[in-house]
């Protein structure tokens, strides 16, 4: 994955899962906090989708807003919504939650955006390769996929603060 241009002022990023219901929206909700928490708001896009269009305009899975809830993290304004072919083009990173939506990114994807696709875990591979889909769990499921966020989100924010430098993003 390559940095979109340092002279760039806005860095956008797309978090994917299958439904766009618990691991994106989480990955989006817990990612734009560490952003703002970091007071890089206003040089961050940030949004999540889902390869399919199972749960397109529903909200959040309810134990995936009460774990995020939890954590000081509100994801109750979001709308679930299916990936577009214009996503490819508009983001500068765009992280697929597990192998199966990576694969179904890049069937999707044209050539010469797939450079902007990664799985999230890459930013935390010690944690495993994958953010497992808590759907069929219970609340400890939702626990653990905010668990791993919580590291992959955290480094994959230094990275491109690195890769880009923190004066370009605060510029």
């Amino acid at each position: 994955m390559t940095a979109p241009d340092s002279t760039v002022s806005t860095v956008k990023v797309l978090f994917v899962c299958l439904g766009n219901i618990c691991r994106s929206p989480s990955a989006e909700g817990m990612f734009r906090k560490y952003v703002v928490d970091a007071g890089l708001e206003s040089r961050f896009e940030i949004d999540s989708a889902g390869t399919l269009d199972y749960h397109a305009g529903e909200r959040a899975d309810r134990r995936s807003e009460h774990a995020a809830q939890r954590r000081g993290i509100d994801i109750s304004k979001h709308r679930a919504r299916q990936i577009e072919p214009l996503d490819f083009e508009r983001y500068d990173y765009i992280l697929a939650m597990d192998k199966s939506n990576l694969a179904n990114l890049e069937r999707l994807c044209p050539a010469a955006h797939r450079h902007k696709l990664a799985l999230m875990m890459s930013f935390a591979p010690t944690l495993g390769d994958e953010v497992p889909d808590p759907y069929y769990g219970d609340s400890a499921a939702f626990e653990n996929v905010l668990d791993m966020l919580e590291k992959a989100c955290r480094n994959f924010l230094t990275h491109i603060v690195e890769k880009q430098s923190l004066s370009a993003l605060k510029a």
